[in-house]
């Protein structure tokens, strides 16, 4: 146990010299605003199992900060970026609250990858076990009310609810029903932390899932799931109509989207090879990372280390960092487009 221990000591050290919870490297105020985060792998920024989780296996990390560090893609992720343009630093993964006692100013991110709004086999907290986290952060006074009042919660709602309902194989018949009670708890969630205290709430739309490398890879990352992508826009309607609603309960607009699903579309659309002017992502569907068969994954290796993946040359010419997540460049781009510039400038505004 000691050397153990002393392992994950060693680890801890190196990856925090590294400011890998530091900002993009502008804007990084010092102010009272703080950030709690809510989800899953598109917003984790550590939080998973360093045994057990990918994102701390090479070649998760090469771009940012040049090693594996918890983050589900080659470098920084969605909640980097969003802390970044409030001018603040990401907020510690809430693994590492104890160590990192001083950084907890900033807020705390309690997204594990791999979980959902409802329990999914993923040996992590839901939603509801995670807000349950922050509740006792300010039950133990960790955060006053007025802390609250100026903070604000990122939501990554990314699909883990409907990937483990097919997995059960759940009928497509029930399919929508499933996806509004997923939308409904995600309401009772949103509620919930508003009534902690939280003073705006964002909540990303959930992406184009049939575009994920995972689903195009029977078209050679050429075509979209029409069918996975209108489920997709259910789950988004609801949504909206879910955030809508909350506002006009509450008297409020402290409920909003981040266009995230509009972010990405608009960076499909723009990048396709045959438009002129927009080659940057050559073939947007198609991951830099990749198993070598179905049977294996971005870091996969057999019991000799022989590593069972393709890497691209260079990820930031890929959107897509494995068959799931974006690369970091991918991320930037998302951020970069008007859907989520326009979410943004309303969470500049809070």
């Amino acid at each position: 146990m000691e050397g153990q221990s002393l392992v994950l000591f060693f680890i801890f050290i190196s990856v925090f010299s590294g400011d890998v919870e530091g900002g993009l490297g502008e804007g990084e105020g010092e102010g009272e605003k703080r950030m709690f985060v809510f989800g899953d792998s598109y917003a984790d920024t550590g939080n998973n199992r360093i045994a057990l989780a990918a994102a701390w296996k090479y070649p998760y990390g090469i771009t940012f900060p040049g090693k594996p560090a918890g983050r589900f893609s080659d470098g920084r992720v969605s909640t980097d970026f969003i802390a970044n343009y409030l001018g603040m630093k990401t907020p510690i993964a809430y693994r590492w609250r104890k160590q990192l006692a001083g950084r907890m100013k900033h807020g705390m991110n309690f997204a594990f990858g791999g979980t959902g709004v409802f329990d999914t086999p993923a040996p992590y907290p839901n939603m509801t076990t995670q807000i349950d986290f922050l509740q006792q952060l300010i039950y133990d006074s960790v955060y006053t009310q007025r802390d609250m009042k100026t903070s604000l919660a990122f939501v990554s709602v990314s699909g883990n609810d409907y990937a483990y309902y097919i997995a059960r194989n759940g009928s497509t018949a029930g399919f929508p029903a499933f996806i509004s009670s997923v939308v409904r708890q995600v309401g009772v969630n949103l509620r919930r932390m508003h009534g902690l205290g939280v003073g705006k709430i964002a909540v990303g739309s959930l992406p184009p899932l049939g575009c994920l490398p995972a689903n195009t890879a029977p078209s050679s990352f050429r075509q979209c799931n029409k069918a996975q992508n209108a489920l997709v826009d259910l789950h988004n309607r609801l949504l909206l109509q879910a955030v809508t609603d909350l506002n006009n309960q509450t008297g409020s607009t402290s409920f909003f989207i981040l266009d995230i699903h509009g972010a990405f579309q608009t960076v499909f659309n723009r990048t396709r090879p045959h438009q002129a002017g927009s080659p940057k992502f050559e073939n947007p569907l198609q991951p830099c990372c990749m198993g070598v068969s179905a049977a294996f994954s971005c870091a996969s290796v057999d019991e000799n280390g022989v590593k069972k993946y393709t890497l691209c040359s260079n990820p930031k010419s890929t959107f897509f960092w494995d068959t799931l997540h974006p690369t970091q460049e991918g991320w930037r781009a998302a951020f970069s487009t008007p859907p989520l510039q326009n979410s943004l400038r309303q969470l500049f505004q809070y």
